[in-house]
């Protein structure tokens, strides 16, 4: 698939996706959003049809998303609450989209995430970022709201970083990104594709079907009370069990051989 403002290659079962505006610190506007959301649809349906196991998103140039583009917001100032409604209800879906991804989603951070980019980093399954990377959630600086990022940033760093965060609207370093749960690794810059790389590589030593019902437990499961759920985690197991990825990776482990999926 073509893209405007995205780069895209595949390489070993590996997507590597990159916004690509370096110009204007690779901001949103309609098109991006447009692009993202197309592209998860895409990667969705390859990863169906086992082309693609794992995906990395970045940024070009020196960060790796910085909100909203300014030339988008400056049109935004004259919509109507009907044309803003459906320009958010856009923004949304895109962000459910990715977030929802049958595969991992690997987040490489450097820069700046700010605003809609620190969006993007809470959607991603994993994250790993640049020690020197800022983050925030800025829109109350614009007088505005983090509104459309909140489902998925409050599942990541919860209600008591969220009233910090959100409320002031201030940046806040890697460290106190990882502190809260929304970066998982903070590295040097010149680590940064290194230790990227690690998580890849632990990911592709996975049964991708098995990391797909994994990662779509999570929701399923959280917040609810262990007598709730207990049918259905109990049946998840059950199936994977029997499921041809279950009988050949528990085969392998007690015949103390690899998988076909991490030769």
């Amino acid at each position: 698939m073509a893209y405007r403002y995205l780069t895209s290659r595949v390489d070993a079962f590996v997507e590597y996706l990159t916004l690509n505006r370096p110009d204007v610190r690779n901001a949103f506007n309609e098109h991006v959003i447009a692009e993202l959301t197309a592209w998860a649809a895409d990667v969705a349906d390859r990863a169906g049809r086992g082309d693609v196991r794992v995906a990395v998103l970045s940024g070009a140039g020196k960060t790796f998303c910085a909100g909203a583009d300014v030339t988008w917001m400056s049109k935004t100032v004259d919509y109507t609450e009907d044309e803003n409604l459906r320009d958010a209800e856009a923004m949304s879906r895109m962000f459910a989209a990715i977030d929802q991804l049958p595969l991992p989603l690997v987040g490489r951070i450097h820069g700046a995430a700010l605003g809609g980019g620190a969006g993007l980093a809470a959607v991603c399954d994993i994250v790993v970022a640049d020690e020197s990377a800022m983050f925030g959630f800025t829109e109350v600086k614009l007088g505005i709201l983090p509104a459309v990022i909140s489902p998925f940033a409050l599942a990541k760093i919860g209600r008591s970083a969220a009233r910090e965060l959100f409320l002031t609207g201030a940046r806040f370093t890697a460290a106190r990104a990882k502190e809260i749960g929304l970066v998982h690794a903070v590295v040097p810059a010149h680590e940064l594709d290194n230790a990227v790389a690690t998580y890849v590589r632990e990911l592709l030593s996975a049964a991708p079907g098995a990391v797909a019902a994994a990662k779509a437990l999570i929701p399923t499961v959280i917040g609810r009370a262990t007598e709730e759920v207990m049918p259905t985690t109990a049946a998840a197991i059950a199936q994977r069990r029997v499921s041809k990825e279950g009988q050949e990776g528990l085969r392998a482990f007690l015949q103390k051989q690899k998988p076909s999926w991490s030769r």
